[in-house]
């Protein structure tokens, strides 16, 4: 208990300097919106995962998280472009504002980032058993590096070179909206598959309506229509889980094709910014896919870009396995 002041109050309690208290980091997607605290020192600890479906908005969910605890400040890597105060997810229903976030959470400062910047933020500090390889080659120091990562969407983002002097060893992120670019199909299945989803989401198919958790779903159900087989898909989990089970050849060939469309992608990514630092593939859908990550599949869709085949057959692909690596990203992000 405090002793009384001279005036017979209670002394106050002794504040902790305003460095001292935890940084709220949050990694929120259109499933699941994780949280955890930081220190000075940047390490992640009570990490904790929250369904979007259960909490109303971001700013409710970070409250139930935080259960009365107060933080100085904040940074959100949230699965959407970040353009101005209002943020509105592409896979959910949640919007926020920034400010409106800042001030009912009592913050000093609110960072808003993201997703995939807070991936790509992250690859630098990993090492050891946080990665594996899926494709050899050279990574070339001081050049640009390709994250990309299927989840409930499809996430990508641009690691460069900090200027011509870092050698490779200070990193800058360029985010992006790849994800969202056109679907292109390369043959007549594919090209039957683009049909389809057009029935279903209109005109404008984007890659990650066959690259993501949904997409390898809607993959599944067509190859089974396709193939006239009665096979009923409820989630994406349905379709691994058959597939491991190795009594289901639909769910297996719809692995293997989301596995070359997966890398099908990503040459086209990196094509387009001459990523010859490294491919890193990152998320909990691929690493859940374990041993079904087809990576003959993968490395065919990369390297099949006709007269630059060649060129990408050098490029390395690796494959991030530590989890929550968007909450380290936000941890290590710098803002004012």
């Amino acid at each position: 208990m405090n002793s009384p002041t001279p005036t017979g109050r209670p002394s106050p309690e002794p504040r902790a300097p305003a460095d001292a208290m935890p940084r709220l980091v949050g990694d929120i997607g259109g499933t699941n919106a994780r949280f955890a605290l930081c220190g000075p020192d940047g390490q992640v600890r009570e990490e904790r995962k929250l369904p979007v479906a259960d909490h109303p908005g971001l700013i409710e969910a970070a409250e139930a998280y935080l259960a009365g605890r107060k933080v100085r400040d904040a940074v959100f890597a949230v699965a959407t472009p970040v353009l101005g105060d209002t943020v509105a997810f592409t896979n959910s229903a949640w919007r926020f504002s920034i400010r409106a976030a800042r001030e009912r959470l009592g913050l000093r400062d609110l960072a808003v980032i993201n997703d995939f910047v807070a991936q790509a933020t992250a690859i630098p500090a990993l090492g050891g058993e946080d990665l594996r390889a899926l494709k050899p080659g050279e990574a070339k120091a001081g050049r640009p590096r390709l994250v990309i990562g299927p989840g409930t969407g499809l996430g990508v983002a641009f690691l460069l070179p900090d200027g011509p002097a870092s050698g490779g060893r200070g990193w800058r992120v360029a985010p992006s909206e790849a994800g969202h670019a056109s679907f292109a199909p390369q043959d007549a299945l594919q090209a039957e598959l683009l049909r389809r989803l057009r029935e279903i989401h209109g005109g404008h198919v984007s890659a990650e309506r066959l690259v993501s958790g949904p997409g390898l779903l809607q993959t599944a159900r067509s190859l089974a229509e396709i193939r006239g087989t009665a096979i009923r898909y409820e989630t994406p989990r349905d379709v691994s889980d058959r597939a491991a089970a190795g009594d289901c050849p639909t769910s297996a060939e719809a692995v293997r094709l989301f596995c070359f469309l997966l890398g099908s992608v990503a040459g086209n990514y990196a094509l387009t910014l001459l990523t010859e630092g490294g491919v890193h593939v990152t998320g909990g859908l691929c690493r859940n896919l374990g041993p079904l990550l087809d990576r003959e599949e993968l490395i065919r869709g990369f390297t099949a870009k006709g007269r630059f085949s060649g060129y990408l057959e050098t490029i390395p692909i690796g494959q991030v396995l530590r989890p929550h690596t968007g909450l380290l990203g936000a941890a290590l992000h710098r803002h004012v």
